[in-house]
């Protein structure tokens, strides 16, 4: 299944994958059917959905997409969108995450997107990963169709992470505390999942996990992506095993935290079109507040649209980058919520709203000694922080 909403002057069509996660082996998905039924199967999803974020057809909430034709493409499959395997004696579940896309693609050929200029596969959190597995094959899906003049391009969101060693190991127990490598590893074998073939070949054989986390694969992209991440994703931060709530945080947290920024900084580096925020934060582009993020004075839709122009330009004739219209844009300070526009912060515990300096308190941010490393007067750094200088 999958939700349409038309648009029908408009040349430009959005699918998004959404996100939720995977299971990876016979009980974890069996705990997810019985909890999450709704990311395993379609039997009560609703019959309409509303937009939000990039889907809104508002233009005050979507300034620059909100008259595309867009398409929403539910999670059920598990899989971080790249299973190929149906039922069978041995597998309870099917896994087809590849072929859904696949399946959608040419569905929607029969409902105008054969006469698209753009399409825009776009997704979140798992959806973002997918957009990283899926976005080379389905240009390569609609070549085959004969529709060469379609540009495919991707916006991954909230998907790059990366397979860094975690804060404290734990055994493979469940989906949330185990490394992400070996999460993807045994999943990949269960759900027979398939990996872009440019990627597959940079690795040997049994080794095509590698191509789930954004910097190894992106560079093998043939389509462009634009990457949205925050600098402290809260997924990243589940599976490394740091928990921000209750206990102020260690000081060995708080060192893992600013490296971990550090990490994904590096590896956006070489990446064309960039947005990342230093917030502590999960998943932007469908959120109604993502018109308010800047990084460095531009916000994401502004971002998107540069992004946009530039590449319609340099099909035309390969110009310099756009004055006043940046698209790699990646914070440079080095703290989580250093960013005064980062989204509010509530207590996950009492709900409450947090300010910046209550959030680096509870996070046993020492704000004297801080000041006094910086040589500066605490009201004084308690000032520069509150306005992200």
């Amino acid at each position: 299944s999958y939700y349409l909403k038309e648009s029908k002057g408009s040349r430009r069509w959005l699918l998004f994958l959404e996100g939720g996660w995977y299971c990876f082996n016979r009980e974890n998905c069996d705990t997810r059917y019985d909890t999450m039924r709704r990311l395993m199967s379609s039997r009560e999803w609703p019959a309409t959905r509303v937009g939000t974020g990039i889907l809104s057809s508002q233009p005050e909430e979507n300034p620059h997409w909100w008259n595309a034709n867009m398409v929403f493409i539910p999670y059920c499959s598990s899989d971080v969108w790249s299973g190929a395997s149906s039922k069978s004696e041995k597998n309870e579940y099917a896994f087809m995450g590849a072929l859904i896309i696949q399946e959608v693609i040419k569905e929607l050929v029969g409902k105008g997107l054969s006469t698209a200029k753009v399409l825009l596969l776009a997704g979140s959190s798992a959806g973002g990963t997918g957009v990283l597995l899926n976005v080379d094959r389905v240009a390569e899906q609609l070549e085959e169709m004969g529709y060469q003049g379609i540009q495919v391009r991707g916006l991954a969101d909230s998907g790059w992470f990366l397979d860094n060693k975690q804060y404290r190991r734990t055994d493979c127990i469940d989906t949330v505390t185990c490394a992400p490598t070996e999460a993807i590893r045994r999943g990949i074998r269960y759900w027979n999942g398939i990996v872009p073939e440019r990627c597959k070949l940079q690795f040997k054989e049994g080794e095509e996990w590698n191509c789930f986390f954004g910097y190894k694969i992106y560079p093998t992209l043939r389509c462009p992506v634009f990457v949205v991440q925050w600098l402290f994703d809260e997924a990243q931060l589940t599976v490394d095993n740091v928990h921000l709530t209750g206990q102020p945080v260690q000081e060995g947290q708080w060192l893992y935290i600013q490296n971990l920024g550090r990490e994904l900084r590096n590896t956006l580096k070489d990446v064309t079109a960039s947005f990342a925020p230093a917030c502590l934060s999960h998943e932007i582009i469908t959120r109604n507040h993502w018109t308010d993020i800047q990084v460095k004075g531009t916000s994401l839709p502004r971002a998107l649209h540069c992004w946009d122009r530039s590449l319609h330009e340099s099909n035309k004739n390969g110009k310099a980058p756009l004055k006043g219209c940046p698209i790699h844009l990646i914070d440079s300070c080095p703290w989580p919520h250093c960013n005064p526009s980062c989204p509010t912060i509530r207590d996950q515990f009492t709900g409450q709203e947090m300010n910046v300096i209550q959030f680096l308190m509870h996070m046993g941010f020492d704000v004297q000694k801080m000041a006094q490393q910086q040589g500066l007067e605490p009201s004084k750094l308690l000032g520069m922080l509150s306005s992200g200088n």
